[in-house]
């Protein structure tokens, strides 16, 4: 059967797709967005050699490969299903069922925003939403908002919505407790924020934070860190404020902050309010991985990774004959880690569609994958490499555990 389906038209599924019917093979996409391209959609962003990412421009440069070599797009499409039968895997979906030998689970992210009181106000929404209504739809979240939840994510789309004209009044914690824990720990944020630091435009907040290498500097730097916030592209970032609430009547009228101290505990008394008419709330993201548990895929929990992720190696191959995983179902990373798998995963699918002579290129496109990570210029989480070999450690067990290495 010399075809492959891939769920998910992000850049690990455009690519894939690219990759397969380069070979000759018949390939099926199916997204539930209405427009193929996923979490690239809603990026831009200016690179260190002062070119533009634009993300837009690079789905549809994917896209009309696609469609140039064939490739049958299914978008607006629900997966409700899949089951394997005997050798093919059926794909159950509200357009009709498809089949395949070949499947491909490249379905992405998810953000998981942290609960706020106040957080069902209309004009609340994820910042991952604020980022597509501005770049891909071209539609203002508001004009004056706050984010709640300091990270890479959180970061990146401020700067996207200020380029847009809209004023990010600070970036802020969220009030810690139970449920946001590290989210509203402003040790916690600070040292995940010192491994992104040579992204700052200042020169004086990227040579402070070489200084802060031990515990005792970093927690004299959150000490003195100013209580209004170090701005980023004119933007306060604001570790040693939180959110205690979003108010307003029938819509976002504002938010309620409070100052906190080093361990993220409120300072009575310290409370105001700051006008605006949207709240952002960025938590961060997770593998989007249920298609792959449906499958009967092992599971892992590998928080350098973002979470659960499924169990694969670096061919892109996860232990269920004709399964193959790619993208952020497989760890937080950059839309270009995403695509260097997308490839990885095609040519894997191509070799056991029967194209004779690929083991080079397979191997070139892993080490490729492995460059890509290594020169990214944002990492979503730090030691993204140890979570890469945790699950290749747990692919080798996997296999010993059953009696052999596939």
């Amino acid at each position: 059967m010399n075809n492959a389906i891939i769920i998910g038209s992000g850049p690990a599924g455009l690519t894939a797709a690219v990759t397969c019917a380069e070979f000759g093979i018949h390939v099926i996409v199916i997204d539930e967005y209405m427009i193929a391209g996923g979490r690239l959609l809603g990026q831009l962003y200016e690179e260190p050699n002062g070119s533009w990412w634009n993300g837009i421009q690079e789905s549809k440069k994917l896209y009309n490969q696609a469609i140039n070599l064939g490739v049958e797009f299914y978008l607006n499409t629900t997966v409700n299903n899949i089951e394997k039968k005997e050798n093919s895997w059926i794909v159950y979906t509200e357009k009709g069922e498809f089949q395949t030998a070949n499947l491909l689970l490249a379905t992405g992210a998810a953000e998981s925003p942290v609960p706020v009181p106040g957080w069902t106000l209309p004009g609340v929404m994820s910042v991952g939403a604020a980022q597509v209504m501005t770049n891909v739809h071209r539609v203002k979240p508001g004009e004056r908002g706050v984010i709640i939840g300091v990270n890479v994510l959180s970061a990146a789309i401020a700067m996207e919505l200020q380029l847009a004209g809209v004023e990010i009044a600070c970036l802020t914690l969220p009030k810690m407790n139970n449920v946001t824990k590290e989210a509203g720990n402003p040790r916690e944020i600070l040292d995940s924020l010192l491994h992104v630091s040579h992204m700052a435009p200042s020169p004086f907040v990227r040579y402070g934070s070489k200084l802060m290498k031990n515990d005792f500097m970093k927690k004299l730097g959150i000490t003195f860190y100013p209580k209004n916030g170090v701005k980023m592209w004119d933007i306060p970032i604001q570790l040693r404020k939180a959110v205690t609430e979003i108010y307003g009547k029938h819509e976002v009228e504002g938010v309620t902050v409070a100052t906190i101290d080093v361990n993220g505990e409120i300072v009575n008394g310290s409370e105001e309010h700051i006008q605006v008419d949207f709240v952002c709330i960025a938590g961060g993201l997770y593998p989007l991985a249920e298609l792959a548990a449906v499958a009967g895929c092992p599971f892992y929990l590998i928080e350098e990774l973002g979470g659960y992720v499924p169990l694969h190696n670096e061919r892109m191959e996860s232990p269920l004959e004709g399964l193959y995983v790619a993208g952020n179902i497989t760890g937080i990373e950059g839309a270009k880690v995403a695509a260097a798998q997308g490839r990885t995963a095609g040519l894997s699918i191509a070799y056991h569609a029967g194209v004779k002579g690929l083991e080079i290129e397979i191997k070139d496109s892993i080490k490729m994958t492995e460059e890509t990570r290594n020169s990214a210029y944002i990492q979503f989480h730090p030691e993204i490499g140890i979570g890469r070999r945790k699950v290749l450690e747990q692919w080798e067990e996997y296999h010993v555990s059953k009696g052999g290495v596939r």
